[in-house]
């Protein structure tokens, strides 16, 4: 959209009549926000938990439908008055030069046209006759690096739109008469003003223009995709004035300072504008980020709603689910804190149960192998954290444990690892790492407490995850326990190498879980070389000995499993017994971990070649490993059950 803002308009602009349209909006917004808790706290949450009636349900969906609606009201005038707010403020350093300048020139008894080009007088004296300079008229140049004024102002009575000519005088050369670069200079600043106006202008024109809600009452994943294109189009608008102050680039600690020192209506024009950046920046308190992730949260599954590729659809189910288990939390379970959600890579979740900001004891758990935003993730992920939560509450209830996908996990199930342990490398541990040691940095600098008990967990893979960030320079930020569960190593070779600790680092690995017993690689070569090379043998002998095709196949079969033993043997002889895929096996005396007492659990089969690999969190499975844990995490690590090393 094109500005016809004129600096009459610029002049007479009424920034407070802007600033109070804003509060109205904000209002509203609030007035909406205030109702939508309501009805969740008050109406949906108290009819979910004493009515279990086919009408009470029938009234939930009603409700949930009503509070939808308030937090679009919410959403769309928060949007609304960020943007107005936006076009006052940014439009006030402009508005003020102008003025600036209008006060400089009618001291001067200098003229501004109509058409923004500035009349002066004559003056000084011509050295030939002796008279005064005439006057002229100047026309601003604006700043930018086109021909002249066009769009802003006319040519000069000269016909140029090169600035500083007057009457007689010659383009390039400098008048002489000293009023000429006085209003010269009066005509630039007027026309600057004008110039980035009109831009800012244009800018929330655009954005305003989309804020328009649908017809009727119903918000569906359709009106979430439009308001994902609102918070788009004004987060584009207010780059300069928002998003560009940011701290992206700062530490956590640091970013929390920022948000201390911001305003409440500041805070709000973020939460409103920016809600996938500040619900995600680490440093910002919790519950900030859980107010900003909720609406997120609504945003991202009305964009995915309308993509169709697998990705999208699989990411869209986990979105679901964990929206439905914010609406209708579980009866007697620590509330949920939606602490970062995206779709970047193979989905972003982050959900704590307690307030991590309130608690002393806190915990951030790594998954593993496999671990994406889907419906598996929040069926099963989420449940370990929560498990943990509720299980550690029972020894201090200041406690809240958090499950954390802030990485791409290897898409890899574990099946697939036992039996080929190469598809596995640290890069993506590696890289998580760094994201993750991040987060928990900013879990420091959020807490309340002086000296908060943090312990990080690591699952699987994302106990490769966790040791990797925890031999990062400087260890975890704040953390002072280790759990490494279902662990195929860490990268290091003792548990000195963590920074926290060797008697700090807790180990829980069942005697039935293949992960945590692979093969290290020289182990792994053998078994590789000595399978092909047994596989070959067995069916040139199987062929030999008259057994034709099926022959071949059963000597081929037996040949390499014989020669995968051999080579398998023969690996192993060379290499450290106590070394597993990635480095020292953290269940080994070697790496001097304190091992924890957790279950045997159910034998591998062709069905499931790894059940056990999944129980350590669950109570119901693995009583003896989940209170162990739950016990470590409480800051009660003392009363924990040990085990002896391999």
């Amino acid at each position: 959209m094109t500005s016809t803002l004129t600096w009459q308009q610029l002049r007479d602009l009424s920034l407070s009549e802007l600033d109070d349209a804003a509060d109205g909006w904000a209002k509203v917004s609030h007035h909406a926000d205030a109702s939508a808790e309501r009805v969740d706290a008050e109406m949906s949450g108290s009819l979910a938990k004493t009515q279990e009636s086919e009408a009470a349900k029938a009234a939930i969906r009603r409700l949930n439908r009503l509070s939808s609606n308030y937090h679009y009201i919410h959403a769309e005038c928060g949007l609304i008055r960020s943007s107005v707010d936006g076009l006052s403020t940014e439009l006030a350093a402009p508005q003020r030069r102008l003025k600036d300048a209008l006060d400089d020139a009618a001291t001067l008894s200098f003229t501004v046209n109509q058409d923004g080009s500035i009349g002066y007088p004559a003056g000084g004296e011509n050295t030939m006759t002796g008279e005064k300079i005439p006057g002229g008229t100047v026309v601003g140049n604006d700043g930018t690096l086109t021909s002249g004024n066009k769009g802003l102002f006319p040519p000069n009575e000269n016909g140029l739109y090169t600035p500083g000519t007057g009457p007689g005088g010659t383009p390039g050369l400098i008048n002489p008469n000293p009023n000429h670069a006085k209003a010269q200079d009066i005509g630039d600043r007027i026309a600057h003003a004008l110039r980035e106006a009109r831009e800012i202008d244009e800018r929330y024109q655009t954005a305003l223009s989309k804020l328009k809600a649908g017809p009727g009452l119903t918000v569906d994943a359709k009106t979430w995709a439009d308001a994902a294109a609102d918070v788009k189009a004004v987060g584009a608008a207010q780059a300069d004035y928002l998003k560009d102050n940011i701290p992206l680039d700062k530490s956590p600690a640091a970013r929390k300072d920022w948000w201390v020192h911001l305003t409440q209506e500041q805070r709000e024009e973020y939460l409103a504008v920016y809600p996938d950046v500040v619900g995600n920046l680490d440093g910002i308190p919790a519950m900030v980020r859980d107010e900003a992730n909720r609406e997120n949260i609504q945003l991202l599954m009305g964009k995915l709603s309308g993509q169709h590729d697998e990705k999208s659809k699989t990411i869209l189910d986990g979105l679901k689910s964990i929206d439905s288990q914010l609406r209708n939390p579980v009866p007697g379970s620590p509330p949920m804190y939606l602490l970062g959600i995206g779709d970047q890579g193979n989905g972003r979740a982050i959900v704590s149960y307690g307030n991590p900001d309130a608690a002393k004891n806190v915990s951030a758990y790594v998954p593993g192998l496999g671990t994406a935003l889907d419906a598996d993730f929040a069926r099963n992920d989420l449940k370990r954290a929560q498990d943990t939560a509720i299980d550690a509450q029972k020894y201090d209830p200041s406690s809240a444990s958090i499950v954390w996908l802030g990485y791409d996990a290897p898409q890899i199930p574990a099946s697939e690892v036992i039996h080929n342990a190469d598809v596995m490398s640290m890069h993506d541990a590696k890289v998580g790492a760094a994201s993750y040691d991040n987060f928990m940095a900013g879990i420091s600098a959020t807490n309340e407490h002086a000296d908060p008990h943090i312990t990080a967990i690591g699952h699987s893979y994302g106990s490769l995850t966790v040791g990797q960030a925890a031999q990062r320079e400087g260890g975890i930020p704040g953390v002072d326990d280790i759990i490494l569960v279902g662990s195929p190593g860490t990268g290091a070779d003792n548990a000195a190498d963590l920074n926290v600790g060797k008697n700090h680092v807790f180990v829980g690995a069942a005697e039935n879980d293949p992960v945590t017993m692979l093969p290290n690689h020289r182990e792994a070569g053998g078994l590789g070389v000595g399978s092909g090379v047994g596989a070959i043998a067995g069916t040139v002998l199987g062929h030999q000995s008259g057994g034709g095709f099926l022959g071949d196949i059963v000597g081929g079969a037996w040949g390499a499993a014989v020669g995968g033993v051999a080579g398998y043997d023969i690996g192993d002889s060379t290499s450290d017994p106590d070394e597993i895929w990635f480095g020292t096996d953290p269940a080994s005396k070697e790496f001097g971990a304190r091992r924890f007492a957790v279950d045997d659990g159910p034998m591998p089969s062709l069905h499931d070649p790894a059940p056990a690999h999944s129980n350590y969190f669950n109570p119901e499975k693995d009583l003896q490993s989940a209170t162990n844990i739950a016990k470590i995490v409480a800051g009660e690590s003392d009363r924990i059950k040990m085990e002896q090393w391999r």
